[in-house]
């Protein structure tokens, strides 16, 4: 059982690394746009592959929705592209799924900029009226010790 689930890794792995110049290179429809292949999860009997994906630069839901329908159009084009690439004996079916986890870290990490700079405004603030004197005495009490 072991071997089966390292093997569907490895096929997992070479399908994110073909679809991504299959998508960037050889799918033509406009509506796809630039398009990052974040993961590719394939089951363990190598039946169906879960392809996640962001749309570089996009965030209008509705233009997302037009491009992965855009994409799971061109599932079968690119399985049979997949098929001449990768040699195993069934390309598994491809389902797209919008990846939201990097929108979701882009969002946090603009949270905890905009929370750092609001910190750093009160040091700031606190140094100008002189609050960190307190630190400053016990700081040079310690070094005295």
């Amino acid at each position: 059982m072991a071997k089966e689930f390292h093997r569907a890794d490895r096929v997992a792995d070479a399908m994110r690394r073909e679809l991504a110049q299959l998508i960037q290179h050889e799918v033509r429809d406009p509506r796809v746009g630039m398009v990052n292949v974040n993961d590719v999860e394939v089951s363990r009997d190598l039946t169906v592959a879960k392809v996640y994906v962001t749309l570089v630069g996009e965030d209008d839901p509705s233009k997302i929705e037009i491009s992965m329908a855009a994409l799971n159009k061109a599932a079968g084009f690119l399985r049979s592209q997949l098929a001449k690439e990768i040699q195993i004996r069934t390309i598994p079916r491809l389902h797209f799924r919008y990846d939201e986890t990097s929108v979701r870290g882009q969002h946090l990490s603009a949270l905890i900029d905009k929370a750092v700079k609001a910190d750093q405004k009160h040091v700031d603030i606190d140094e100008d009226r002189g609050g960190d004197e307190g630190r400053q005495e016990g700081s040079q009490e310690e070094s005295n010790d």
